[in-house]
């Protein structure tokens, strides 16, 4: 019997497990339920002093601890939640023994204010704190630990470990792209036969002074700090910047082959995906939008699809004023009439912008559209933006019928990456 493939001839990529930790909650069921009642995860920064700051609020996870704290600590964390909730839902492999690679996207890594200060207390009485002396006592036995804290590939490998995931974890950062990196990566080692089942997350833990300060001096942050709930406002007029946030998504990739051969349940497949990448500017897209364009085009292309059998655009709606109508004008380019048809939400409203793991998040939130017939809302939106004439879901959920969801990650430094998420093969 042939293996059942796409038409274009490659393994059907499909997802049989899925796993979400957000400012809103743990897990798929309190995530939903929050989402689509239009609730807010965003709140005032408590973790750290906020005198001084222009932002004072953001998408934290609160409720979970790590000791010693470190943004690569609950990045860790947050990524083990997602995937122990995937992988319990898919029933892949066994527990420690998952038959397939991992690819993690997180956010790059340095060493933080605390264990700089340490390591300078460490150089000694009243001298200079230099660089040198900062490689000399780092390289003594207190502070190992600090080197496995602060490598770019420590949470892969702790989950790699962990997991008993296959080959070398993959980790990588390409800005608020990242998670659908992730899981484009994922899907193309499935289609080329490397694997029948992939790891994919996203994972983001780095709410901390010094990113919100490098943000800030990007002018890419929201400064409507009162009320915190109401500072993230796609596509509305008054926007003003994006809401940093926390988060991790999860999700387990088998070829529609392997999955059905142990029964496993198919939530969605992985029908396209695509990327494009412009480096036109830090923060800015090129303004003709064509990179933007032509990653939409190719994620269509490579599902073999035409923009009118899309039937929800989770959009990467930032809030930021160059995005969003950036946004609006490479889709109607690339839409054409069809765009202003088409459902478009942002869950970056309720959830902040949870960077390198957005797409991975907000490919778990697609999925569950597809799954529940609902499009989760756009919540502040009470003042539309005139030049953006997308079907917005304004602040009350919408249910739909929902076939085909394309999941866009239009990230800093033109780094761009799309998903076409679908019922059933196509």
């Amino acid at each position: 019997m042939t293996a059942p493939r796409d038409k274009f001839g490659r393994p059907i990529v499909v997802v049989t497990g899925m796993g979400i930790v957000t400012s809103l909650g743990a897990g798929k069921s309190d995530n939903w339920a929050k989402l689509t009642a239009g609730e807010s995860g965003i709140r005032t920064v408590t973790r750290f002093p906020i005198d001084g700051l222009k932002t004072t609020m953001a998408g934290t996870v609160d409720f979970l601890t790590v000791e010693p704290f470190s943004s690569t600590g609950l990045t860790e964390r947050l990524a083990e939640l997602a995937t122990e909730e995937a992988l319990e839902q898919s029933g892949v492999g066994s527990k420690g023994d998952f038959p397939g690679p991992l690819f993690l996207a997180v956010a790059p890594v340095e060493v933080e204010w605390p264990q700089r200060f340490e390591l300078g207390r460490e150089v000694g009485g009243d001298a200079e704190v230099d660089y040198d002396g900062l490689l000399r006592v780092s390289g003594g036995a207190r502070f190992t630990q600090y080197h496995r804290r602060f490598m770019f590939g420590s949470v892969a490998g702790h989950l790699a470990e962990k997991f008993g995931t296959k080959g070398s974890p993959i980790s990588l950062s390409t800005a608020c792209a990242s998670g659908a990196t992730a899981i484009q990566l994922g899907v193309e080692a499935i289609r080329r036969g490397e694997a029948d089942a992939a790891l994919c997350v996203g994972a983001e833990g780095t709410v901390n002074p010094e990113a919100m300060v490098r943000f800030s001096l990007l002018s890419a942050l929201s400064t409507r700090n009162e009320p915190p709930q109401a500072a993230s406002k796609p596509f509305s007029k008054n926007r003003d910047g994006f809401v940093m946030a926390e988060g991790a998504g999860a999700l387990v990739l088998e070829s529609y082959e392997a999955a059905t051969a142990r029964g496993a349940p198919i939530l969605g497949v992985l029908a396209g995906c695509g990327e494009l990448t412009d480096s036109f500017h830090r923060t800015r897209s090129s303004p003709d939008g064509k990179p933007i364009i032509g990653c939409m085009l190719k994620t269509l292309a490579d599902a073999g699809m035409t923009p009118e059998q899309i039937d929800h655009i989770n959009a990467h709606g930032t809030a930021t004023p160059e995005n969003d109508k950036m946004e609006y004008l490479t889709t109607s380019a690339v839409f054409g009439e069809h765009a202003t048809k088409i459902p478009v939400s942002s869950n970056k409203s309720m959830v902040g912008h949870t960077i390198s793991a957005a797409g991975a998040v907000e490919a778990v939130f697609s999925l569950l559209t597809l799954e529940h017939q609902r499009i989760p809302p756009t919540i502040n939106y009470d003042t539309p933006d005139p030049a953006i004439l997308f079907d917005v879901v304004g602040n009350t959920a919408r249910d739909a019928r929902v076939t085909a969801v394309m999941s866009n990650s239009f990230g800093f430094g033109g780094q761009n990456a799309s998903l076409i998420l679908t019922r059933e093969p196509v």
